[in-house]
């Protein structure tokens, strides 16, 4: 139940549900309200009073099986209505079979106690709340009573997770056979609070019709493309990552990058290093490997004598333009091998401003799979007329760089997003703010090459490496800074292992 369905996918799926059985339009309304009647009897056993905001769509149908199965428990229910449903639509059915008379919403006023049922308009909203909805929801925030969003809060675009305006807030948002990117896309996320999938009698099969190349970032994902250690394997068949470091000032990046790719599973990682910097990062480099590599000849005499399978670019190298210069002409050179390529930090913003000869690169045969790993003004500064496109979502703007670059995406955030040039995405939903920490992202790049350079597939690796990212420092916990991250890897990977084991 990883994929994720856009509102007009969704409607495909309603649509083709119906038509295979067994049930039909209202069979499934009736489903999505019996399911959502069960939770709030479930999550609020001693509430003694309801209010059902209702919408003259289908949302507000579900509102309505709500309100008669609440009231049939012996619930105290009111009904807030605005518009009223289409004559002979599902909607207007679960209305007439309702026995509440519904109250003017432009009236509401929730009491003390009182659960908010908010069915006003779902997913497909494409318009700002009316006055009298906007008032609404004002008036169940000032109160602080609990917000029961049915698919999602209203006002919220289920396509981009933005407020169309003003919008409700919600405690529990419960929706039907899989997510949409609104619940999971911020600030949608935060405005749902709990996300429920319930099944309403949608199959799998039909997902599988509707082909969906949208998901949640869960283990489920990539697991199977996980690498296991052969018990015959060495440290050269693990997989060798060189990482590009800086100057003596700013070399503790790359070495973030280095030992998160050797915690990640590398057998051997090396620190390229110019001459200047061999000193402090010699003073602080153990189980990792150090060269030096003042020149694009010695980087190519390391790629040839010590085949690694992986690069990270980026991390401390610094924004001046001879950096991307250095990149344009490696990636030039590189003709198979190695293998991958992480472009983090200084990496995508040195070469910003000849983006297109950059592109061009990626885009050339025998070019490295490359993994880019931008935050938001990274990604602004390297695909600016997509990030200034107001109409896309941070999904579309996120598949649009995928294939603009042809490079696997890795979109930071609150609520990343991973793309790919063929058009799959998944949106992240374990991340924490304790990331929030200088050094975090440099942990994230070595995580990825780490995992790319164990032959894991781009894709599966950047979504893999990000899914670790916030499983290790939600385990951390407070007090987290970027050196505790690759060891606070290990109870992760653990978990992982046995999974893909069992």
């Amino acid at each position: 139940m990883h994929e994720i369905l856009t509102p007009q996918e969704m409607g495909k799926a309603d649509s083709l549900a119906m038509q295979l059985g067994p049930f039909d339009g209202y069979g499934l309304m009736r489903n999505a309200g019996s399911a959502i009647a069960a939770l709030v009897l479930e999550r609020f056993p001693g509430c003694t009073q309801v209010d059902v905001l209702c919408g003259p769509g289908n949302n507000g149908g579900d509102g309505y099986v709500v309100a008669r199965l609440l009231t049939q428990a012996g619930v105290a229910v009111r009904i807030w209505a605005e518009g009223t449903p289409r004559a002979g639509g599902d909607a207007a059915l679960a209305a007439a079979d309702c026995p509440i008379t519904p109250l003017a919403l432009a009236k509401f006023s929730p009491a003390a106690g009182t659960v908010v049922i908010d069915a006003l308009y779902g997913a497909g909203l494409s318009k700002p709340l009316s006055e009298t909805a906007r008032r609404a929801a004002g008036a169940a925030a000032a109160q602080g009573v609990p917000v029961v969003a049915v698919d999602l809060p209203s006002g919220v675009s289920g396509q981009n997770g933005k407020p169309l305006g003003e919008a409700f807030s919600a405690n529990l948002t419960v929706t039907f056979a899989r997510k949409k990117p609104g619940h999971l896309l911020e600030p949608g996320r935060s405005l749902c609070g709990e996300v429920k999938v319930v099944d309403i009698g949608i199959t799998d099969a039909v997902i599988e019709e509707i082909g969906a190349r949208a998901y949640e970032n869960l283990p489920e994902l990539w697991l199977q493309e996980f690498p296991i250690a052969d018990v015959d394997t060495y440290k050269y068949r693990r997989g060798h990552v060189g990482v590009f470091t800086g100057g003596p000032a700013a070399t503790g990046a790359a070495r973030l990058a280095a030992m998160a790719a050797a915690r990640s599973g590398a057998g051997a990682v090396t620190v390229l290093s110019p001459t200047r910097s061999l000193t402090v990062n010699g003073a602080h480099l153990t189980s990792i490997m150090l060269r030096k590599a003042d020149t694009m000849d010695e980087v190519l005499d390391f790629l040839e004598m010590r085949k690694p399978q992986t690069l990270v670019y980026g991390p401390g190298l610094g924004s001046e333009p001879e950096v991307g210069d250095f990149l344009l002409d490696l990636l030039g050179a590189i003709d198979g091998a190695p293998q991958s390529m992480v472009i983090d930090a200084d990496g995508i913003t040195s070469t910003a401003l000849q983006a297109e000869s950059f592109f061009a690169a990626l885009h050339r045969v025998g070019a490295p799979a490359v993994v880019l790993t931008p935050h938001e003004g990274e990604f602004r500064r390297m695909f600016r007329e997509i990030s200034e496109n107001p109409d896309l979502s941070k999904l579309d703007r996120a598949r649009l760089a995928a294939a603009r670059a042809n490079a696997v995406v890795i979109y930071k955030g609150p609520d990343t997003v991973i793309a790919s040039p063929d058009g799959r995405a998944a949106i992240n939903s374990n991340g924490t703010p304790l990331l929030a920490t200088a050094g975090s992202g440099d942990v994230l790049g070595g995580i990825c090459a780490g995992l790319l350079a164990q032959a894991m597939p781009a894709f599966e690796a950047a979504c893999a490496a990000v899914w670790l990212h916030g499983a290790a420092a939600s385990h951390f916990g407070p007090g987290l800074i970027a050196e505790d991250l690759p060891e606070a890897l290990r109870p992760a990977l653990r978990d992982i292992l046995a999974r893909r084991k069992a």
